[in-house]
């Protein structure tokens, strides 16, 4: 199969060279069969090519028929507007693997989506929920026009089934007659579960750095030595998101249950994209990402399918570069050594080798592969020194990373461990301090009247430092107003709050407004008339001016009923049960996020050994074909 693409992209190659167009005469005649001068076209190739006369024939056949038929589909789409789509079937099927699929490109609305996703489960025998459609490397979003998605014409669609790993097939499926009734179950558990991470996934993306590092999980970006980066906090939130997603993704990898994950690779593309591309040159996972997407593209058997695999992984290479230097030198720098990363380079290499074969591109294919192979020879590790570290007390895991980065020196590899194990804990040890610290100055501000995001923005501009903090807030007045205030809302000020700030020597018209403005809040209002001399600044006036300024006694006592305090106690009937539930979905999160740091490193490389091997037997075939 391998050998047969390569030659199709090699013939498709001579005939982009020599300009030779299938579809018209002489090589198609006027009823689009064959001419006699593609016989001619290929007993020439297939001199060049040194291949028998009547492989290089059927191929060629093939060829001009899919042009024969798309030049049929680009008239249709100039008279008609229906559009013919190029569907890649997953590799399992028997049908031929790129069939067009024509669909009324000239419907309007979101309904023509779900059309083609119906259309597509209808035309080859698939549930429509057991499926996922990807377009421009993109989910199909039934709620979208196939217009707002980028699909058009020739456009190429890639159809993923979903399934569940093994062990969770075999215990559903109870008995033979029941299978299809069991797919569709297994398949909505499976979109359910989708559903399920991406809302652990907001969670932990929104909680907030306040929170007790001992009984919240809470997630941070961390530079290549462990420590926090600082990140504006909606770039932050896209980055979490981003390598949340993607670390579910790897999960799945690891599991070689590719179709599943896909859709959450793609998802971590999109939300990396968002971040900025200054942002992504500070840590290596855009790279990682991207050749995770190639590599389960290529186990799906669609890599020819993705258009822009050459582009992925030329981003790879220089985000690669741009995180550890042209020649590794900051990887040095910072952690001793490079050998841990070559690992990635490793695959790197490979699927830029497949690519380059799969694209005709022998000699360049033959390269990379080369590299590939050179780099796995070296980071291939006796099995006899992983054991020797492992009855010193350290996992595989460490003992494979650590034999990289010492060069196979067991000695080297068991004393950089422990140092490492201890530089880790100590820089958890820091963060963890900082992230005390800051809590208790958010605590200090919030029991000052302040509240949290007033406090958490306050700190965060003025570097940590508290008493700048405060006067940061007195400065800038509108930091300390409620993030919900509406001003059609009528905050009835109580008479004894206002009573409280005459006793302290304000005036009453004044005490009422501040009251109003910090909706009853006696501390901040009082700050705020201390630190403006007994008034309060003008744009803060503007926001306490309400259509009616009559407080009745009636009108206090709804106010008290509705007062800050009080109402905190609100609405916790089922609060233990969404908390309860938010748990359960963020734990799942957790247990697809890796303890160790490096765990993206640590590829055991006994895929990409067989694959290695298969490739350059590919290459070897060609070069004794050629002799």
């Amino acid at each position: 199969m391998a050998q047969d693409k390569y030659l199709s992209a090699k013939l498709k190659t001579f005939l982009r060279e020599d300009k030779i167009q299938l579809w018209k005469p002489p090589y198609t005649n006027s009823n689009k069969e064959a001419g006699e001068e593609l016989k001619n076209l290929a007993v020439q190739y297939s001199a060049r090519l040194n291949y028998n006369d009547n492989e290089i024939a059927v191929l060629l056949e093939e060829i001009r028929c899919k042009a024969v038929e798309r030049g049929t589909g680009n008239e249709a789409y100039k008279t008609t507007g229906v559009a013919t789509l190029e569907v890649a079937l997953p590799a399992r099927m028997d049908t031929e693997k790129y069939v067009g699929d024509k669909i009324g490109h000239h419907r309007q609305g979101a309904e023509i989506s779900y059309l083609l996703l119906h259309r597509i489960a209808q035309a080859y025998g698939f549930e429509e929920n057991c499926i996922k459609v990807i377009i421009n490397k993109k989910q199909l979003d039934l709620g979208k026009t196939l217009e707002e998605q980028g699909v058009t014409h020739n456009v190429k669609v890639m159809v993923l089934e979903l399934k569940l790993s093994e062990d969770e097939t075999r215990r559903r499926v109870r008995e033979e007659e029941m299978q299809h009734e069991e797919e569709a179950a297994k398949t909505k558990e499976v979109n359910k579960k989708m559903q399920r991470t991406k809302k652990g996934l907001e969670i932990l993306a929104d909680r907030k750095d306040s929170m007790d590092p001992d009984r919240v999980p809470y997630l941070d970006i961390a530079n290549q030595t462990g420590r926090t980066i600082k990140i504006p906090p909606e770039a932050k939130k896209a980055l979490l998101l981003a390598m949340g997603y993607h670390e579910k993704g790897r999960s799945l990898l690891k599991k070689k249950e590719y179709a599943m994950a896909l859709p959450f690779l793609l998802d971590a593309d999109k939300h990396f994209c968002e971040c900025g591309s200054e942002l992504l040159t500070t840590v290596d996972n855009y790279a990682v990402l991207q050749l995770d997407i190639v590599w389960a593209y290529f186990h799906l058997g669609q890599l020819d399918c993705l258009d822009d695999a050459d582009k992925k992984l030329l981003a790879a290479h220089n985000c690669f570069r741009r995180c550890y230097g042209e020649n590794h030198e900051r990887l040095v720098t910072i952690k001793g050594s490079s050998g841990r990363e070559k690992a990635l380079f490793l695959r790197l290499y490979l699927l830029q080798g497949i690519s380059h074969y799969h694209n005709g591109r022998e000699r360049e294919a033959a390269e990379h592969l080369q590299k590939a192979h050179g780099l796995f020879q070296e980071l291939c590790i006796d099995p006899e020194k992983i054991n020797s570290l492992l009855l010193l007390g350290f996992s595989a895991q460490e003992a494979r990373l650590g034999l990289r980065a010492c060069d196979g020196n067991v000695d080297h590899a068991a004393s950089h461990i422990s140092n490492r194990r201890e530089e880790k804990a100590q820089i958890r040890r820091e963060e963890r301090a900082k992230r005390r610290k800051r809590i208790e100055d958010i605590n200090s501000l919030k029991s000052m009247g302040y509240s949290e995001r007033a406090a958490r923005e306050a700190l965060h501009q003025a570097k940590g430092n508290l008493e700048q903090a405060v006067k940061l807030m007195l400065d800038n007045p509108q930091l300390l107003l409620p993030e919900d205030d509406d001003p059609g809302d009528q905050f009835h000020v109580p008479q004894e709050s206002v009573d409280q700030l005459v006793y302290m020597g304000f005036n009453p018209e004044i005490a009422k407004q501040a009251l109003k403005v910090f909706k009853g809040n006696i501390q901040l209002a009082a700050q705020m008339l201390v630190h403006y001399g007994g008034t309060l600044p003008p744009d803060l006036q503007a926001s306490s001016e309400t259509p009616s300024e009559t407080t009745t006694p009636s009108d206090e006592s709804s106010s008290s009923k509705d007062s800050p305090t009080d109402s905190a106690g609100k609405g916790t009937s089922g609060a233990s049960t969404d908390e309860d539930m938010d748990a359960e979905v963020v734990n799942e999160i957790l247990e697809d996020i890796p303890e160790h740091e490096e765990d993206y490193l640590d590829l055991t490389l006994e895929e990409e050994e067989v694959v290695i091997n298969e490739y350059l037997s590919y290459i070897r075939n060609l070069q004794i074909q050629s002799k």
